[in-house]
């Protein structure tokens, strides 16, 4: 929704003589730092000197930073600077394989609010359905954005709907672009594990020109090319129909390496420009926007050639379903600031589109018999996202000679979300000897499934923030939203801080915030095979995700979603010592109401009116976005950095630690018919919510430099966590340290050489219960591994600057 702000900032310029650390949170000032240098970060509209000079935790992550440790993805670079960010590896998820979620202190990925530039970005189209954090949310596709485009990362870790609007509740996210006049860079990477696989090289680069009079237009593209990794166990079981009743002799002969369990692979094209104009006296144009397309490919389960699922006389030997999407983004916003009078004003208005194209290779439809076809487009999600702004900013003379910032606006967003059906032949039943019907791998979505809907809101905001005397700093938000599908919501936000001495101050928050329900949880609709554990076994079933407009959900009286509401509290401390030393510590609880989950499924057997409702329907089990839950999640963020001289070089030594956790305090399920509430939320569904992401994690990190040679060495720790299978079995996962290294040199003024080993001793998730194993082939947890499964890699990179 509208983000509130012009000090949103966020296109401040980042003073050079101060050294953002990265990895964290803290931006510390270096020795030669004027103490009349500022900088604007998220969440504040007053001028700091530091990130630790506001009234709420905010981590800045430098370009510097995210690079560092050569990571290909945005999100992950992220994960590996803020421990409080989880972005969990997942396998053989469906879209979730191309699209992972990403979620900030514990909570829904939907929870953070992403903006670029201090503007909102879209989420994207997929709904993540099977087993991983986040189940039922969408979140936006940070790996859409290349890093080649980013100057820096801010991350408010702190509830902020009264600021921006929905979606705030555990944070922001701010991603603020390249802005340059002229130079640039161009970044050649390549690397793999050590076990040989997931070979990836990327190539991505930026360049900046200057656009009349004082302005800028910088444009950063990238490729990038990823090879799968597979981590699956061999497939013990019997393969092909007996002969005779003897095995077939091709059993000796199988490959038995037939599933792919790991990263899918993709091949990512993106293009961002960001553009500013000055006109006139006072006044400025700007823009900014970009395109994506990732195309990547991921393994369904086995079909073996003796499975109905197969034709034998297509595949003789069985077949791998190769689920292969298409994702696109594209987004485009323009603004103009001016003054008018004693206020600045800035108008802007966007639009934002994410597509996600359903498409399987290597498959089939067992009903069509022998002429089936073995590709398929099994169907299109697609959301779009218009966004409108006016916000208008001053500061008045306040009390004890003070400035008073004062800020208010209007906002409206439009959300629509559309499916498309996919081909027939992905969902058809062709008759042929009573096989199964539907792609496999994915069941194409069915015309009854189709949706072209949208909703839209009006907001409005007002904001105070004043700094009354050099102890003490406050603010307070308001902020009111009109929806045009469950009415309305207002939010407030009040934060402070008193600076004890000149290196000691206490901070601390109070605010309420909302989340409204995403249209892609209003209207996604699908009935697609899954793989269900019964009794031990896991068996292939239809199963049914009915949005709450259908007819099953009215016949269950399962009622409208309604909005999430949160009340956050959070208190911390900030030191800051004159030798180098920081420290920020700070404690927070973030109560949720309402919480929208996607149930549990339900089966014909748990009551007559089920079971009528899913042969309407036809299906074998169905499940719904219902608001259910009351959680509260509480936690402790520390960081903490200190800067060495290390005979002629500097070396900045950094920890950062994260706790979260959350527990379910009510859950309040609609009553339907049978007295069905606790199958609707069971106990995989609580494990998930409280115990999927780690409780604890952190990294320590020291880098050193030393003339041109600059070596980078870090810990990062990720805590224990725990999984549940639909047969009821739990597993706790340990924690494990991972150790990464770097070292990078400056040939030249224009050319730096990079190398170094990400999980450097090779780390690995604890193996999963071999009952849980699936026949010994899911040796790791496939759905929620926070560093994946991968083991250790290695890469090296070769940077040219202009």
């Amino acid at each position: 929704m509208k983000r509130s702000t012009l000090s949103l900032a966020l296109a401040t310029v980042v003073i050079p003589s101060f050294s953002l650390i990265s990895n964290q949170a803290v931006a510390q000032e270096t020795n030669t730092a004027s103490v009349d240098e500022t900088i604007n970060v998220i969440g504040s509209r007053l001028s700091l000197r530091t990130a630790t000079d506001g009234t709420a935790p905010v981590d800045i992550i430098t370009e510097d930073e995210l690079t560092a440790g050569g990571f290909t993805e945005t999100a992950q670079a992220l994960q590996y600077a803020v421990p409080s960010f989880n972005f969990p590896r997942s396998s053989i998820t469906d879209g979730s394989d191309a699209v992972r979620p990403a979620s900030l202190r514990g909570l829904s990925p939907d929870h953070t609010l992403v903006l670029i530039n201090g503007k909102r970005r879209h989420s994207s189209a997929l709904v993540h359905l099977n087993g991983t954090t986040g189940r039922g949310s969408s979140n936006a596709d940070l790996n859409a954005i290349p890093v080649s485009s980013i100057k820096r990362i801010e991350v408010l870790r702190d509830g902020a709907a009264a600021l921006y609007g929905s979606d705030a509740i555990a944070g922001v996210i701010n991603i603020v672009l390249k802005d340059q006049s002229e130079g640039g860079s161009i970044t050649a990477n390549a690397g793999q594990t050590f076990e040989g696989d997931g070979e990836q090289y990327k190539v991505h680069g930026n360049i900046g020109f200057g656009l009349g009079d004082g302005g800028s237009f910088t444009l950063s593209a990238e490729y990038h090319h990823k090879n799968k990794t597979n981590r699956a166990g061999l497939d013990p079981r019997q393969q092909y129909p007996l002969v005779n009743g003897a095995p077939d002799p091709r059993e000796a002969t199988f490959n038995r390496l037939n599933h792919h369990v790991g990263d899918a692979s993709f091949e990512n094209k993106a293009v961002f420009f960001n553009a500013n104009l000055p006109v006139g006296q006072n006044g400025e144009l700007y823009a900014f926007g970009g395109m994506s397309d990732r195309t990547s490919q991921s393994g369904a389960f086995y079909r073996r050639a003796l499975d109905n699922r197969n034709v034998i006389e297509v595949y003789p030997d069985g077949f791998l379903p190769l689920l292969s999407p298409e994702t696109s983004d594209a987004s485009l916003l323009g603004g103009y600031k001016f003054i008018l009078g004693n206020w600045d004003v800035d108008a802007s208005a966007s639009f934002g589109q994410s597509e996600f194209q359903y498409r399987l290779e290597n498959s089939l439809n067992a009903s069509f018999g022998p002429s089936t076809p073995t590709s398929f487009n099994a169907g299109t999600l697609t959301t779009d996202e218009l966004n409108a702004n006016i916000d208008v900013s001053r500061f008045i003379p306040f009390v004890n000679n003070s400035d008073l910032a004062v800020a208010f606006g209007i906002s409206y967003r439009e959300n629509s979300y559309q499916i498309e059906a996919g081909d027939p032949a992905s969902y058809e039943d062709g008759g042929y000897d009573g096989r199964p019907a539907g792609s496999q791998g994915f069941t194409g979505f069915k015309p009854e499934s189709e949706v072209d809907d949208s909703r839209d809101n009006v907001g409005v905001y007002v904001e105070l923030e004043n700094r009354l005397t050099s102890q003490f700093q406050w603010g307070a938000a308001l902020r009111y939203e009109d929806y045009s599908d469950f009415g309305d919501n207002t939010s407030w936000k009040l934060s402070g801080r008193y600076d004890v001495t000149d290196n000691f101050a206490i901070r601390a928050t109070a605010n309420t915030g909302f989340r409204a329900p995403s249209v892609q949880q209003i209207y996604f609709t699908n009935i697609s095979t899954l793989f269900v554990n019964r009794n031990g076994e896991l068996v292939p079933e239809q199963s049914g995700t009915f949005n709450n407009v259908s007819t099953v959900a009215r016949e269950l009286q399962l009622g409208a979603l309604q909005p999430e509401e949160s009340q956050n509290l959070s208190l911390g401390f900030v030191w800051s010592g004159n030798d180098g030393l920081s420290l920020t510590v700070d404690a927070f609880q973030i109560k949720i109401d309402d919480r929208v989950i996607l149930s549990s499924s339900l089966v014909p057997s748990d009551s007559q009116a089920v079971a009528d409702a899913l042969a309407a329907a036809g299906a074998d089990n169905a499940r719904f976005f219902i608001n259910a839950v009351d959680t509260t999640t509480k936690g402790l963020d520390v960081v903490l950095t200190k800067d060495f001289a290390v005979g002629a070089g500097d070396l900045t030594a950094q920890l950062a630690y994260g706790y979260n956790e959350t527990e379910i305090d009510g859950v309040n399920l609609p009553t339907i018919i049978g007295d069905l509430e606790a199958k609707l939320f069971d106990s995989v569904e609580r494990t998930r919510m409280t115990r999927s992401v780690p409780r604890h994690s952190g990294n320590i990190s020291f880098t050193h430099k030393l003339d041109r040679l600059t070596s980078r060495i870090a810990f990062n720790y990720f805590g224990d966590y725990v999984l549940e299978n639909n047969a009821g079995l739990q597993t706790e996962f340990g924690g494990k340290w991972i150790t990464d290294i770097s070292a990078g040199y400056q040939v030249s003024d224009s050319l730096k050489v990079n190398a170094g080993v990400q999980n450097l001793f090779d780390e690995y998730p604890d193996k999963q219960d071999p009952s849980n194993q699936f026949n010994g082939i899911f040796i790791y947890p496939n759905t929620n591994a926070p560093f994946g499964f991968n083991g250790g890699y290695y890469y090296a990179e070769l940077t040219y600057s202009f």
